[in-house]
């Protein structure tokens, strides 16, 4: 037999492989602000010429990099050369919006829908010079100093866009998440130049798991290869790891099973709060400067930045390990995305790969019921890596084994019976015990991490804890709508019943994931075949 046909044609099918490739790879990322103007970014960063360092990492040059850096060089050695007036003459900086004021006497259900399209934005063409990256559909940005989409923000926001009916608006965010999986190769923390470095909580699988409420499994057939992309983004490294190592985001235990960590592909100061970084690095003599940038990023990958969960010491910023700690959200999340994989390769026909999907999402739950379940104590913990156990304060991540169904019954109650002792308060649920001054701990209450102890609760059926959370917790956002006429980005639960603090910005007005959140809440707890428009509505 002549084997060269065969050749050929193996030739052939491995070229328009390859093509086909080259055309499915992520397309090449462009570069932050910071590296594509460098020295002038610095010294604008350095001199404090914005309140806010979001603001000029935001901000559009006029020129292509090259340009404008010859002509600030050139500006530099001219008589009455100012830096404000350069950066004036040369950029489009973003402006305050205008505050939005709700018709006088609206219920709290009808000013949030009046602000879906004050929130909604449209780019999908945007200026190459600066940092916002287009989005094929229209999307719901959080407000305030948020002027772009942020990942695991929108799936709390589609929460509140399916209780509105606005399931295209659904639909379009979800296709924006897809596109840019297929495009960047993950999701990016935010529709950002400077975001491309990191993702955050991995919730694609839960809006898919979302939208197919509305649409059937079609949704897991169409979404199939982006929720395969969302996974290797998340396990690449993982092959040939020996156990007690870690590559990017992936951690080999010590028993051999396989876990995730968050991590940063950089490792320097962050481009929107750059010189907060170099404070920070700064406290900590003793450690490589990149290494506490590199955490201080992952901390924003876990979206929780920050909060004494990835401090080695709770008052100290500088203290921060989040890439040395193994979070129980985390992998959580990356349980549902594998149990979701098998579903939607199970509906495309694909039995083996769902086998295979199912056996991973097994494996990682037996490891965080093993390795991130205190027993002693009675709840979910992060794992600290160095150390071999479990961290040693109880916060609201505890509930992501409930809400993702990780838990068993007696793993559930024990949870529960906790979090009712520990982080229940006057009005909602605590983000932690401790009080550090970092906006993701003690006073502070969260709308998502609410939603998240209401459903993960309500899935255990402890129903009155569920019930006492949410309803709390929808005090204090109608508490503060009624004496403010708006809602913002987190609460203080304590009893105060007002906006939250700490952090490195101001309390930030809008507000997507609010919004979202108070919307499902209210339609989950209202009496059967009642419609409740505010949080009296809801009752006890």
């Amino acid at each position: 037999m002549n084997s060269r046909p065969r050749l050929a044609g193996l030739l052939l099918a491995s070229l328009l492989y390859s093509a086909v490739a080259a055309a499915q790879a992520p397309a090449q990322a462009p570069q932050p602000p910071d590296l594509q103007w460098q020295p002038l970014f610095q010294q604008v960063q350095r001199t404090h010429l914005f309140k806010d360092q979001k603001t000029f990492a935001d901000a559009v040059p006029h020129q292509d990099p090259d340009a404008l850096l010859a002509e600030w060089t050139r500006a530099q050695v001219q008589p009455g050369y100012a830096l404000p007036a350069f950066v004036a003459d040369h950029f489009t900086v973003p402006a305050e919006g205008t505050p939005f004021v709700p018709p006088a006497g609206e219920t709290l259900r009808a000013h949030i829908e009046g602000l879906w399209p004050v929130l909604t934005r449209s780019t999908e063409t945007v200026d190459p010079r600066g940092s916002l990256l287009p989005l094929p559909k229209p999307y719901v940005v959080p407000g305030g100093r948020f002027r772009e989409v942020y990942y695991w923000d929108s799936y709390f926001t589609l929460l509140g866009l399916a209780s509105s009916g606005r399931w295209q608006q659904v639909r379009d965010m979800v296709d924006n998440f897809a596109w840019q999986l297929d495009q960047y190769g993950r999701i990016p923390n935010g529709n950002r130049s400077y975001y491309l470095s990191r993702s955050q909580p991995p919730f694609f699988s839960l809006m898919v798991d979302l939208l197919a409420t509305h649409e059937g499994d079609e949704a897991y057939r169409r979404y199939l290869p982006q929720l395969r992309t969302e996974h290797a983004f998340w396990m690449r490294g993982a092959e040939g790891l020996t156990p007690g190592a870690a590559s990017e985001r992936v951690v080999r235990m010590n028993d051999g099973s396989l876990l995730n960590r968050y991590w940063d592909a950089r490792a320097v100061p962050r481009t929107e709060s750059w010189t907060d970084d170099l404070a920070t690095a700064a406290t900590v003599p003793d450690r490589a400067p990149s290494q506490v940038y590199r955490d201080l990023r992952a901390g924003a990958e876990s979206g929780w930045d920050f909060s004494s969960r990835w401090l080695m010491h709770p008052a100290e910023l500088g203290s921060i390990h989040t890439t040395e700690i193994v979070p129980v959200d985390l992998n959580s999340l990356l349980f549902h995305l594998e149990v979701t994989l098998a579903r939607a390769s199970r509906v495309s026909g694909e039995r083996a790969e769902a086998r295979d999907f199912q056996r991973q999402a097994e494996q990682r739950k037996r490891a965080i019921n093993t390795l991130l379940w205190d027993e002693r104590q009675g709840w979910y913990a992060d794992r600290d890596m160095e150390r071999g156990t479990p961290r040693p304060a109880l916060t609201a991540a505890a509930l992501f084994p409930l809400w993702l169904q990780v838990a068993d019954s007696t793993q559930a109650r024990r949870t529960a019976d906790a979090v009712q002792a520990q982080l229940v308060r006057a009005g909602g649920l605590l983000t932690t015990t401790e009080n550090t001054g970092q906006q993701w701990d003690a006073p502070n209450g969260w709308a998502p991490l609410q939603w998240v102890a209401v459903d993960g609760l309500q899935r255990y059926r402890q129903d009155a804890l569920a019930r006492q959370i949410g309803v709390r917790f929808l005090r204090t956002v109608q508490t503060v709508y009624d004496r403010e006429g708006k809602l913002v980005e987190k609460y203080v639960v304590d009893g105060s019943a007002g906006g939250g603090g700490g952090g490195e910005y101001p309390l930030q007005d809008g507000f997507g994931w609010s919004n979202g959140v108070t919307l499902a809440l209210l339609d989950r707890l209202c009496a059967e075949g009642k419609r409740c428009e505010s949080a009296g509505d809801v009752g006890e």
